[in-house]
């Protein structure tokens, strides 16, 4: 979600200038500098009483938000937003509007020289932020430890939660385990996507 939103807004915010754009970007880079603590107790209401405030819209159905990993999903999108639109805005900058203007003449709408132009050349910038926001998100603490109960706990409250109590030797071997194991997808995802990666994070490094 907040990879496809960032790629959207990133790409309209590359190719106007704007003062609104610019500060809707300064609005984002202020919310991804606060604390996710203050983040998160700004939503944490709302999310305890969920049920009472969408009741007048949802009748008794209004679910309750808070346990829920839907819950998780909307702070985290909410709070890796800025981030991935920060990011992808300087991927795009660094493509030559050339290219948009070259597609249109040809007879390409906004979305197709969008679609067909651009997104090809930008793929690894793409697959470079999808995979940090993705870090980002998959080694987040706070937010996942304060909105789930332990049913739901992901892996790295989970783990932690190991040592927030007395432990055996079992229990040790057992964490350790763990934290082994959820490195292997995001060493994975590495080996698997390093050429982009590589180039993503060279692009725009050598001009001229």
């Amino acid at each position: 979600i907040s990879l496809t939103v960032g790629t959207l807004a990133g790409y309209g915010l590359a190719r106007t200038n704007s003062q609104l754009a610019f500060w809707l970007l300064i609005i984002a880079l202020v919310f991804r500098a606060l604390p996710h603590s203050v983040l998160v107790a700004g939503y944490l209401p709302y999310f305890i009483n969920s049920a009472e405030i969408l009741r007048p819209i949802l009748g008794d159905s209004a679910p309750t938000l808070y346990g829920q990993p839907l819950a998780v999903i909307l702070v985290l999108v909410a709070i890796n937003q800025p981030f991935t639109i920060w990011m992808l805005r300087s991927f795009f900058q660094n493509i030559p509007a050339d290219l948009d203007e070259a597609a249109r003449v040809d007879g390409c709408t906004h979305f197709q020289a969008f679609r067909w132009v651009i997104m090809p050349v930008m793929w690894p910038g793409v697959i470079t932020t999808g995979l940090f926001s993705f870090l980002l998100a998959y080694n987040d603490f706070l937010v996942t430890s304060l909105l789930l109960d332990a049913s739901d706990m992901t892996m790295v409250p989970a783990i932690a939660g190991y040592f927030n109590r007395e432990t055996t030797t079992t229990d040790q071997v057992e964490a350790v385990a763990a934290a082994v194991s959820i490195t292997a997808p995001l060493f994975l995802l590495v080996m698997v996507f390093q050429r982009q990666i590589v180039s993503g994070l060279t692009a725009g490094a050598v001009k001229g």
